[in-house]
């Protein structure tokens, strides 16, 4: 089974006017909304905003577990960005470049 992306996270230096910009351009207001980040629901797709990224976008998979995903991302010659971090409770969320120098993430559940 194909792993589908259902997340997308765009870096934004002013979270104020890129959620006002978002809020408009995609119809709805957000579920999500802190300093840390905003996330709004379009259909089975999350989108997100990040002060704090400097990288991105970044799209990010749903896996059963993202220690074993991250080792078979590097196997296959990704290289770790962001080792597995919890970002909210029974959350957690690893990062890796592509061989291409993209990077992607790994979203699942603590």
């Amino acid at each position: 089974m194909a792993n589908n992306i259902k997340l997308i996270v765009y870096p934004v230096s002013d979270i104020e006017k890129a959620k006002k910009f978002y809020t408009t351009f995609l119809g709805t207001e957000p579920y999500a909304d802190s300093p840390y980040y905003v996330g709004y629901k379009v259909g089975d797709l999350e989108i997100g905003l990040d002060p704090h990224s400097k990288i991105g976008p970044i799209s990010y998979t749903d896996v059963a577990d993202v220690k074993a995903s991250l080792k078979e991302m590097t196997d296959a010659g990704a290289e770790v960005v962001q080792d597995v971090k919890q970002v909210a409770p029974g959350l957690v969320i690893a990062q890796v470049k592509d061989t291409q120098g993209n990077v992607l993430g790994l979203r699942g559940k603590a």
